[in-house]
């Protein structure tokens, strides 16, 4: 069998629909973001702007975070000495942890590599230990949620997007003895809508079901401490699991769940994406813990976040650009062509210097390929203005329609 032409194949069927995936070669400047260089090309690095990372408050780049990870490097090393349970449950850990809990109401909480690993391996185990559990997923639902939902080989029901009509008829079709489980995000990343929380909470109380949600979009961002939309909803006490990252919003890398103490217990004990996974370096964690009890205190990021998020809209709008509508930070581009998308991130990037990635399916539906934008508090209002002139130049450049 000639295995690389199969391989070849499968690369050039990529191509072939305009969805080959192309890694941008760049490295952010300490303190400057949204400032970066890109080393694509053969004349040296090149300045451009990000307007695509998910560091959305740019605590990547605060004196704060820098200077915990750098106080942990000198204090105990670079790495954690394995997995949680052989060598590597430091105290940083513990603390990061117990902090977690407490911006979630939760009585505990559980450190992942990341936030795929920490709903992948939640999902698939909780599923599992509940005999004959169904677990009712939204059809936007991340492809962790679905994976884990996939691994853990019981019965799914897939409802439509924040259609809560939808998941209570299906709820309402099963024994009322099934263990049950509602999984869902509370911001969804590629539209930037909000899930009805409290709605899909009181469906819950009534059929007796678990609830799962996905607030990675949104921890940091939302509510008085950074807790997300259930906070800011008051909602959190009523969610069985919240699950984060630390990645985003928080600015360095991992994910997490917080919960009641037996749920947490059984994840730690049962979960093999979590007891055979070599722990975050205390570098990170430290960073994180440093990130996460500065947003606690501080809304100035989220406050410069959402008034960025609010002009890049009306930008955008103004200027008859096809911008989808958002009531969260997220400020997608509707393009509904792979091909095309690609080719505007290319343009801005060349000719430019803006960094934006397209996107493309699988992560979104065919026919909705479209440009996501995440405005920080470091986005300043020139950039905007310029990011704006140059779409505008580019979809008549390429005779793309724009709104009246």
């Amino acid at each position: 069998m000639d295995y690389n032409r199969i391989f070849t194949q499968a690369i050039d069927r990529l191509h072939a629909e305009g969805r080959y995936r192309v890694f941008i070669d760049i490295l952010r400047n300490k303190g400057m973001f949204p400032n970066a260089r890109c080393f694509a090309g053969h004349n040296g690095p090149k300045p451009i702007t990000v307007w695509c990372s998910n560091d959305y408050l740019a605590m990547g780049q605060h004196p704060k975070v820098i200077a915990a990870m750098e106080e942990a490097l000198h204090d105990v090393g670079a790495g954690s000495g394995g997995t949680r349970n052989i060598g590597g449950n430091t105290h940083y850990h513990v603390d990061l942890e117990a902090e977690l809990a407490d911006l979630h109401g939760k009585e505990a909480a559980l450190l992942f590599t990341s936030g795929y690993v920490s709903n992948e391996a939640t999902l698939s185990t909780l599923a599992k230990i509940l005999p004959g559990c169904v677990i009712f997923s939204d059809e936007l639902n991340h492809a962790s949620m679905i994976a884990g939902i996939r691994n853990s080989g019981c019965e799914k029901r897939v409802w439509r997007h924040n259609d809560v009509a939808h998941l209570e008829e299906l709820l309402a079709a099963e024994d009322p003895d099934t263990p049950k489980l509602i999984a869902f995000e509370s911001v969804y990343s590629m539209d930037g809508d909000v899930a009805p929380i409290a709605q899909i909470c009181d469906l819950a109380d009534k059929y007796g079901a678990l609830t799962y949600l996905d607030e990675v979009h949104a921890v940091g961002m939302y509510g008085a401490r950074g807790g997300g939309i259930s906070e800011r909803d008051e909602v959190a006490h009523r969610l069985t699991i919240i699950e984060g990252t630390l990645g985003k919003a928080f600015g360095v890398m991992g994910g997490y769940i917080a919960a009641d103490q037996v749920i947490v217990d059984v994840i730690r004990s049962y979960a093999p994406g979590f007891i055979f996974t070599t722990s975050l370096s205390p570098v990170l964690v430290a960073g994180v813990l440093a990130s996460v009890r500065h947003l606690k205190a501080s809304s100035t990021e989220r406050d410069g976040q959402q008034a960025a998020a609010a002009s890049l809209k009306r930008m955008f709008a103004d200027a008859g650009l096809p911008v989808m509508p958002s009531t969260t930070h997220i400020v997608p581009l509707m393009i509904g062509d792979p091909v095309k998308a690609k080719r505007i991130s290319d343009i801005l990037l060349a000719e430019y210097g803006v960094y934006v990635q397209p996107i493309n399916y699988p992560t979104v539906p065919r026919g909705t390929e479209r440009l996501r934008f995440t405005p920080g508090p470091s986005h300043t209002a020139a950039m905007m203005q310029e990011l704006t002139d140059a779409l505008v130049e580019i979809f008549g450049r390429l005779e793309l329609k724009r709104a009246a």
